[in-house]
C-alpha cells in the first residue's frame, strides 16, 4: 500500500523564481485563487508536511533504467533515444541525457535550499517533528549531489536558495569537498531521522536509509572505512534484512518489504509510473523494450554449481543455456521459453516468427533479452498507468557494500565472507554455494564486483560501478550480443545488434561534460577534461 501523497505545491513557484509584480495597488492586494501565496504559507505543521512530500517528487525513477544501458549489461534499445548516443560514446556538453540528468538534480537541490531556508517559520513545538523534516529534505538534497559528484566529478555546491543573477558566478566545487558535504549531510541528517515510521509515512526517508546512502557514497569516493563504518551502522539498526524471495522482490506483494531501504513511491491512477511500457517485450500490448538486457550480462550468471560459464567444470550447455544457472538470472531476465505477462511464450528468436522475434520490428529487443524486474501481470491491461514502487537502495547492497570496503582495506575477516554469503544464498530462492573463506583479496573483489552486477542488475548501480572500477574502458568498447539460438541449419547463432558498436574513450569518458547550456549561462564554469 502506497503512504506518500506527492503534491506538487504551489510554492515551488517561488522555488523557480517566478515573481509577479504590478503597479496597480488594487492588484497587488488581491489574494491569487490560483495559487497559494508564500505569505499564506508555512504557518502549519501539516504545510511543512505537504511541502517535504513535494520534494521526493525529484528522486529517480525509471531514469535508473537508462544508466545501465549505458554500460556493458544493457543496450539502449530504440536507435533514436537520446541515450542512444551516450551508450555508443557520441556525446557532448550539448546531448541531451548531459543536460537532463544535470538540470533534474539542481531542480531538486534548489527545492530542498528553499524547503531548508523556510520550514523554521512554521509556528511548532513540535521540535521532533520539525527536525525529522529538515533530515529528509538534507538526504534528499545529498542524493542529488551524489548523483551529480558520481556524473560529473567537481561540482557547483549550492547550499542555499541563490537568485538568478548569483548563479552566474557559481564555481566548481573540488569533488573532495562534495563527498565530505555528502557525508557530513548524511550523517546528521540519520541523527534527525526516526529508525521507522508508522503505516501511514512508509516512503520517508529513515535513519537507515541516511546511512546506508552515505555508505554507498563513501564506496563511490574510494573511503572506504567511512563506507564499511556506515553500511556497518545499518547492518546493527536490526530493522532491515533480506526479502525472503528475490523473485517477488520488485512485485505489488513486496512492496515496503523489509529489504527496502529507499523507493519513489507510485499509486496507479494518482501517481502512476510506466515501466510496464517502457520496458516490456513488444508482444505484450507493444510496450516499448527501450532498455534490454545484453548476452554480456547473462554470462554473469554463475550455474548453480557455483562455477562461471566460462569454466569447464561448471556443467554449462551451450546448446541449453539457461537450464542450471544461479536463480537470479531467470528473476531477472525475461528468457526464450519464459510465460509472459498476458500468457503467451516468450520467443524471440528470429527464426520463431513472433512479435518478440528480433528484427520483427525495431522496438522488439535487439538482443532477444527483456528485462523482467517490475514488469507485474497487474500492469498488463494498463500499461502507461503502473503504481509498483521503484526501489532506489536495498538491503543486500548495503551487504555489498560493506564486504567490498573491507576487501578493498585488506580487512578479510569472517564478517566479509558472511554478507557476501547471504546474498548468495540468504533466501528461500537463490541458493548459491558459498564463497570459501580462504579466497584471497583479489579472489574477494572480483566475487564482490560480480555479485553486485547479478544482484543489482538494472538498479542503476552499474554505471557508477565500473567508472570508479576502472573498468568501463574495458567493458564498454565493442559490439553488443544478444541470445544464441538454433539456425534453420541447426548451427547455434549469436545475435549480433546491428550498426552499433560501443567506444569509450579513457582520456574523458570517466566524467561527463558539464552541460554547454549552464556554462552559457554561468562563464566562470569550467570544463572537465577532455571535453
Amino acid at each position: 500500500m502506497k503512504r506518500i501523497t506527492y503534491i506538487l505545491l504551489p510554492f515551488l513557484l517561488a522555488v523557480s523564481g517566478v515573481l509577479f509584480t504590478a503597479c496597480d495597488r488594487e492588484l497587488l492586494d488581491t489574494v491569487p485563487n490560483d495559487r497559494l501565496s508564500e505569505s499564506l504559507f508555512w504557518r502549519t505543521e501539516n504545510d511543512a508536511k505537504l511541502a517535504v512530500n513535494s520534494l521526493y517528487t525529484d528522486l529517480d525513477s525509471t531514469n535508473i533504467f537508462s544508466w545501465d544501458a549505458l554500460t556493458d549489461i544493457a543496450h539502449v534499445n530504440q536507435p533514436f533515444d537520446i541515450q542512444s548516443y551516450v551508450e555508443q560514446g557520441q556525446y557532448d556538453a550539448t546531448s541531451a541525457k548531459v543536460f537532463a540528468e544535470w538540470a533534474k538534480a539542481y531542480k531538486g537541490i534548489r527545492a530542498c535550499n528553499y524547503f531548508l531556508e523556510n520550514v523554521s517559520k512554521v509556528p511548532s513545538t513540535n521540535t521532533a517533528l520539525i527536525n525529522q523534516f529538515k533530515g529528509e529534505a538534507r538526504a534528499l538534497r545529498a542524493y542529488q549531489y551524489l548523483k551529480l559528484a558520481s556524473l560529473f566529478g567537481d561540482v557547483p555546491l549550492v547550499t542555499t536558495a541563490i537568485s538568478l543573477d548569483e548563479s552566474r558566478n557559481l564555481a566548481r566545487a573540488p569533488i573532495a569537498q562534495v563527498w565530505d558535504f555528502v557525508d557530513k549531510e548524511l550523517n546528521e541528517a540519520a541523527g534527525l531521522l526516526p529508525a521507522t515510521y508508522a503505516a501511514a509515512d512508509k516512503g520517508r526517508f529513515t535513519k537507515g536509509a541516511a546511512l546506508g546512502l552515505r555508505a554507498r557514497a563513501n564506496l563511490m569516493a574510494g573511503r572506504y572505512q567511512q563506507a564499511a563504518d556506515a553500511a556497518d551502522q545499518v547492518i546493527k539498526l536490526g530493522v532491515y534484512g533480506l526479502n525472503d524471495s528475490y523473485e517477488k522482490l520488485f512485485s505489488y506483494a513486496a512492496e515496503n518489504n523489509k529489504e527496502v531501504l529507499l523507493d519513489r513511491q507510485f499509486i496507479k491512477d494518482t501517481y502512476p509510473v510506466n515501466v510496464f511500457a517502457l520496458m516490456a517485450p513488444y508482444s505484450q500490448k507493444s510496450a516499448n523494450s527501450n532498455y534490454v538486457p545484453t548476452k554480456a550480462l547473462v554470462d554473469m550468471y554463475e550455474t548453480t554449481a557455483g562455477k562461471l560459464i566460462t569454466d569447464a567444470t561448471s556443467g554449462y550447455d551451450p546448446a541449453n543455456p539457461y537450464a542450471n544457472r544461479d536463480p537470479r538470472l531467470k528473476f531477472s531476465v525475461f528468457l526464450t521459453g519464459d510465460v509472459l505477462p498476458s500468457g503467451i511464450t516468450f520467443r524471440p528468436e528470429p527464426t520463431s516468427g513472433t512479435a518478440d522475434a528480433v528484427g520483427n520490428t525495431y522496438i522488439a529487443s535487439t538482443t532477444g533479452f527483456n528485462i523482467k524486474k517490475y514488469i507485474n501481470a497487474e500492469d498488463y491491461a494498463n500499461p502507461g498507468n503502473n503504481g509498483i514502487n521503484i526501489i532506489l537502495l536495498r538491503y543486500a547492497e548495503v551487504l555489498l557494500t560493506y564486504a567490498e570496503a573491507k576487501i578493498e582495506l585488506n580487512q578479510l575477516d569472517a564478517s566479509v565472507i558472511l554478507a557476501i554469503n547471504a546474498v548468495r544464498n540468504g533466501r528461500s530462492d537463490v541458493k548459491q554455494p558459498s564463497i570459501s573463506s580462504t579466497a584471497s583479496q583479489s579472489e574477494l573483489r572480483g566475487i564482490v564486483r560480480r555479485e553486485r552486477i547479478v544482484e543489482l542488475a538494472f538498479e542503476g548501480q552499474h554505471l557508477f560501478d565500473i567508472r570508479r572500477w576502472k573498468t568501463a574502458e574495458t567493458v564498454l568498447p565493442g559490439p553488443i550480443y544478444g541470445i544464441t539460438y538454433k539456425a534453420a541449419n541447426g548451427a547455434l547463432t549469436t545475435i549480433q545488434v546491428v550498426a552499433v558498436n560501443r567506444t569509450f574513450d579513457k582520456s574523458r569518458h570517466y566524467l561527463w561534460p558539464i552541460p554547454q547550456k549552464e556554462r552559457n549561462l554561468t562563464p566562470t564554469l569550467t570544463q572537465n577534461p577532455g571535453w
